[in-house]
């Protein structure tokens, strides 16, 4: 009886204890298994894809580093721990107050001294492992047969090498300093190390060990200081990125000297741990700070101040050369062909006949407006959408290349409606419809695009093989995930469009290529119903054995996953290529080290109107290769990389890390080779170099004289005009190239408002050719023509200025807006013809309120200081080059229904019949009473301004009377 009241008190406390531990080990065992369900199912997702190596390597070369961080970092500090407890003094006296923090620290000793390391090494770890790309970069590094002009090693050390051997010297420096610091510290509360009556005594054990690692410490500084000699290659001196003068001639012999220095002082520690005196060491770690001062600090700024900045030009003039030359050959820029330009600017009869391919083939669809005409007409549903701004694409229509305006027509899920249910979101509404295309270069009568592909089922010149695919599983705005897949058999229920046979309101249809990991199989279907957070997979009917699931669908964010390496262009567009929609990406190598290279912010410099916010991952850099073109199958979501530039170093670094991921160029189609262009980021950031590295002396570098910079867009004044493509042909050229281009005016000083007029006109070659594996000759070639100075040739902002202020123009404004209209600005395109530059811009005119629909229907055309505006391009191109120009727009065949004098009846081609003198007269009241009203509201003359009003309201409704 008493045995068993004695042991009752112990069992509730068991008890507790036991369910404690058993709830610990359940979270335990769900967090573990949500784990599992994230890496499994990224896993399947890189396997289905055929990339699963390269998910394997990242996680490999995460552990790797992450055990060797947490170990060198933990034994070394654990070591240290363990021998200055060992080897403290047993006898020694010890002050109360040392003896007060022993008896706090003894019953936690243990735990001390096993958890500081692992601490420690944790942290370190997980440091490690953030770092492992950097290491697998030295240890598969490939040489570049590039020297630097200062030391004479090849770039590739500073790309690859460099980076390693700081981030290992920060490292083992870490592990030094932490293990000084502990050292100290249980030397000093066991006795080893004793401070009082003003002497330090430390034991011989303590000595040793402090003097040793202390002596290692400085050692590694010395590597590091050694190091920094190779790094001023890559840090800004005056204007430049490199050494310059100063640089060359103090700064790196100046670290060589402190680096020295720190080597015999750790010898000096070394000896200390020997001998036991410190006097030396000491005496030498002063030295070095006093050395550290004057030869890294106050001998650079004497020679900076007394003799670099009094003859600046001539002393930093062999540095300036290096940086441009340096410059030029890690951007690519090298081979610019620069053509001294001496623009014409009078404007002649016949004077474009030269340039007639140029002018046919000239873009009056601009991207950014038609996508609202294209959302009226084609989108057919409210859970489809097009994007904002389209895309331009090339195709042989009839044996003949064509600019084209592309779109897809993708899902918009956040338009379902009543239909917005798990069951519809997932398996229902899955994909978008087709793709649509536009002619670049015409317009209809009444001022909306020529469509050569369009509808649902999709129709037209580029989709009559019976092979073709138009749906878009993979699109930029696909649902997060869809389940798809069905046995034979069975009913289809994903939409496919909505227009069905037989009276059905839909066609529907079943997925049938290989997109996404299979889910066939509870297990899976636990997985991912964890992945999504989402039960239904789990529980409903929709998913049988035959199901897949898709997901991470966007085409950037599938490439940027199996080739994380790369930086993504920020414009991917879809093209038919060999039937399949597929998208296009361009894929950039980038290095921030190497040497006599300028960096730029990649963001900054692809930042205008068209890329007003881009995403970038690596934002500084100073080296950039489109090394890869990627493809992704816009119905099963397959992703091929091709090795476009295969002599990057770079990108054989990564192929080294990465191998069996990328096909040689020598697999791709000449169908895929028709549509590959060049990349409009690279295209950017080239345009922001050669805004200062267009020159090819250090004089002109040195002088600051000739600088330019990117004017603004014309009609967002805040941002950057973007480049444009275009088929067109330079000066010197044969025949027209599929091409892209921007333009240059002065560089603003700071103090003053820029001159808007034309310094440069930069264009590149943006067609690979068709043939298969092989790119065109002139591929990637920069052409940049350097306006002569005597001659002034107005620049975007001051040409749109003359158009806005140009009398003529403004009163035929005045009538495009009359009633609720209002006019839309295309964009403003400058093409280097007819002996000079020739501005061409697009106007559209639509509603002011409610549906929107802009219609092309004038242009504005301006070369040199003559101006025209008129109704197609053919029209304005002849009456500005007196009467006739010798060449046509693509819109030479049309009779546009505006202005009424050159119209049919509507019967006889959509056109209206000519104005009667009643209606002419009308639109003159209309014009006037407008001009009348706008000039009251600036005076604030209310009276006037009614009675205007009025006026223009009784001519509209005139108008409208007589027009029926």
């Amino acid at each position: 009886m008493t045995s068993t009241s004695s042991q009752n008190p112990a069992t509730p406390r068991t008890s507790r204890r036991i369910l404690g531990i058993s709830l610990v080990i359940i979270a335990a065992l769900i967090a573990a298994f949500f784990v599992f369900a994230s890496l499994y199912t990224e896993f399947l997702w890189f396997d289905q894809l055929g990339f699963a190596n390269v998910l394997t390597t990242q996680w490999f070369a995460t552990a790797i580093m992450f055990v060797v961080g947490f170990l060198g970092m933990a034994v070394p500090l654990f070591v240290v721990i363990q021998l200055a407890y060992r080897l403290r003094p047993v006898y020694v006296r010890l002050s109360s107050q040392l003896d007060r923090y022993q008896e706090v620290i003894e019953p936690l000793r243990r735990l001390a001294m096993w958890g500081m390391p692992i601490f420690f090494g944790l942290f370190a770890g997980f440091a490690a492992a953030g770092q492992w790309k950097t290491v697998w970069l030295w240890a598969n590094g490939v040489t570049t047969k590039s020297l630097d002009p200062q030391f004479g090693l090849d770039t590739g050390f500073y790309m690859f090498a460099m980076p390693f051997y700081t981030i290992l010297l920060a490292y083992i420096s870490a592990v030094l300093l932490l293990s000084l610091l502990v050292t100290a510290l249980v030397s000093y509360l066991y006795g080893s190390v004793r401070v009082g009556q003003g002497e330090l005594r430390i034991s011989k054990p303590a000595r040793i060990q402090l003097a040793v690692i202390a002596g290692l410490y400085l050692l590694v500084q010395a590597a590091s200081l050694w190091l920094d000699r190779y790094k001023t290659l890559v840090a800004p001196e005056d204007r430049i990125t490199g050494a310059a003068y100063t640089g060359v001639n103090a700064t790196i012999p100046g670290l060589a000297i402190v680096a020295v220095i720190a080597a015999v002082v750790a010898v000096l520690f070394f000896v200390t741990a020997v001998i036991g005196r410190w006097r030396f060491p000491l005496a030498g770690t002063a030295l070095l700070v006093i050395a550290s001062l004057v030869v890294g600090v106050g001998y650079p700024w004497v020679v900076t101040t007394f003799q670099v900045k009094p003859n600046q030009n001539a002393y930093q003039a062999e540095y300036y050369q290096r940086n441009i030359d340096g410059t030029k050959d890690a951007y690519g820029i090298s081979g610019v062909e620069v053509t001294s330009f001496t623009a014409e600017t009078d404007a002649e009869a016949g004077q474009l006949r030269e340039d007639a391919d140029t002018t046919a083939s000239i873009r009056i669809i601009d991207p950014k407006i038609v996508d609202d005409v294209i959302r009226q007409q084609d989108q057919a549903r409210d859970y489809y959408q097009f994007p904002q701004s389209l895309d331009v694409d090339r195709y042989q229509i009839d044996g003949v290349s064509q600019d084209t305006v592309v779109a897809v027509r993708d899902l918009d899920m956040k338009n379902l409606g009543d239909s917005d249910s798990w069951n519809n979101r997932v398996a229902v509404y899955t994909h978008g419809y087709g793709l649509l295309a536009m002619a670049g270069n015409q317009r209809t009568a009444s001022g909306e695009p020529v469509f050569i592909e369009r509808g649902m089922p999709t129709s037209g010149a580029l989709t009559d093989s019976e092979k073709y695919e138009p749906r878009i599983y993979f699109g930029e705005n696909s649902p997060e995930y869809s389940i798809v897949g069905a046995p034979k058999g069975t009913d289809p229920v994903e939409i496919d469009y909505p227009r069905g046979s037989e009276g059905d309101s839909n066609t529907t249809t079943t997925f049938d290529g290989n997109g996404g990991p299979a889910i066939g199989n509870t297990f899976t279907k636990l997985l991912y119903a964890l992945k999504f957070q989402s039960e239904q997979i789990l529980f409903s009917n929709l998913v049988n054995e035959e199901s897949q699931i898709l997901y991470d669908r966007d085409p950037k964010t599938r490439v940027q996953k199996v080739a994380p390496y790369l930086e993504l262009d920020s414009d991917p567009y879809p093209s038919v290529v060999d039937g399949r929609i597929v998208w296009i990406v361009d894929g950039y190598t980038t290095s921030a080290t190497y040497p006599y290279s300028t960096s730029v912010s990649l963001s900054k410099s692809i930042t205008d109107s068209s890329m007003p916010s881009p995403s970038i991952a690596i934002d500084e850099i100073n080296y950039i290769r489109n090394s890869v073109k990627a493809t992704v199958d816009a119905y099963d979501g397959s992703v091929t990389l091709y090795a476009w530039d295969d002599t990057d170093p770079v990108l054989q670094t990564w192929q080294k890390v990465y191998p069996s991921t990328l096909k040689p160029i020598s697999e791709m189609s000449g169908d895929l080779m028709s549509h590959v262009r060049y990349p409009t980021d690279l295209f950017k950031v080239q345009r922001s170099i050669l805004g200062i590295y267009h020159i090819d002396d250090a004089g002109s570098f040195a002088q600051l004289d000739n600088r330019w910079q990117t004017p603004k867009d014309p009609r967002s004044k805040e941002l950057l005009q973007p480049p444009y493509y275009l088929s067109m042909k330079m000066p010197g050229q044969d025949a027209p190239r599929f091409s892209m281009f921007s333009t240059f005016i002065p560089a603003s000083s700071g103090t003053s408002s820029t001159r808007d007029v034309l310094m440069g006109y930069l264009a590149v070659d943006a067609d690979a050719g068709s043939e298969d594996g092989v790119k065109s000759e002139g591929y990637g070639t920069l052409r940049l023509l350097e306006i002569n100075d005597d001659t002034t040739v107005p620049g975007p902002g001051q040409v749109q200025n003359t158009f806005d202020s140009d009398p003529v123009v403004a009163e035929k404004l005045n009538v495009l807006t009359i009633g609720k209209s209002e006019v839309a600005y295309g964009n403003l395109l400058t093409l280097p013809v007819g002996g000079g530059l020739l501005y061409v811009q697009p106007v559209y005119v639509q509603s002011a309120d409610n549906t929107q629909v802009p219609k092309l229907r004038k242009v504005l055309v301006a070369f040199g200081g003559n101006v025209a505006f008129e109704d197609t391009l053919t029209a304005a191109l002849d009456a500005l080059f007196g009467g006739s120009a010798g060449a046509t727009g693509g819109d030479d065949e049309v009779e546009p229904t505006t202005p009424p004098e050159e119209g049919g009846t509507p019967e006889e081609g959509g056109t209206t019949p000519p104005a009667t003198d009643a209606q002419a007269e009308a639109l003159a009241a209309a014009g006037q009473a407008l001009a009348d009203r706008e000039a009251a509201l600036k005076e604030g003359d209310l009276t006037k301004f009614a009675e205007a009003d009025k006026r223009l309201t009784e001519a509209v409704n005139k108008l409208l009377e007589l027009e029926g």
